[in-house]
């Protein structure tokens, strides 16, 4: 999340140098040269209202939390990514691994859905996706009692709605 928040004041401060450059040239009157710098800032503008929504996310991930987990494995129908990132959260809206984020539940009746979850010992299978595309992700959950990954299934279950499918325990 803190590199979606500096990508995202650095945005802001681009677009103010842009704005301040814009209004400095025009009094300078240099319209060709304001028309550039208005048009850049404007780029900017769009780049840091599309950085903010996507901070809004990861801070909705972030708050409404459900499992904390160090290692990821991505894939999708046509490839596999891996991923060690500290950050990786498990949320009621979504996955937050790192600056990546994968949401689900908020699109209304057609958007992503959360489809199935399974824990075994070492890992925990999340299933999600649309009628477009599905992908699947492997999470080495690093929880070592029973009771643990019960809690964790009662409260994917109570936050998402997704029966929790326990294997190996």
């Amino acid at each position: 999340m803190k590199s979606i928040r500096k990508r995202r004041n650095g945005y802001a401060i681009l677009f103010t140098a842009g704005i301040c450059m814009a209004v400095w040239l025009s009094i300078s009157s240099m319209s060709e040269v304001v028309f550039v710098f208005g048009t850049i800032s404007f780029i900017f503008l769009l780049l840091l209202l599309r950085e903010s929504r996507y901070l809004y996310d990861a801070t909705l991930i972030w708050e409404n939390r459900i499992i904390v987990i160090p290692f990821a494995l991505i894939s999708t129908t046509s490839q596999q990514i891996k991923k060690d990132i500290e950050e990786n959260i498990v949320s009621t809206f979504g996955i937050l691994l790192g600056s990546e984020i994968y949401r689900w539940g908020l699109d209304g009746i057609y958007g992503v859905r959360l489809h199935t979850v399974q824990i075994n010992q070492e890992r925990m299978y999340l299933t999600f996706g649309d009628a477009a595309q599905t992908m699947k992700v492997e999470l080495l959950h690093g929880m070592t009692g029973k009771q643990a990954v019960m809690d964790a299934a009662q409260k994917l279950l109570h936050e998402t709605g997704v029966a929790v499918d326990i294997t190996g325990w």
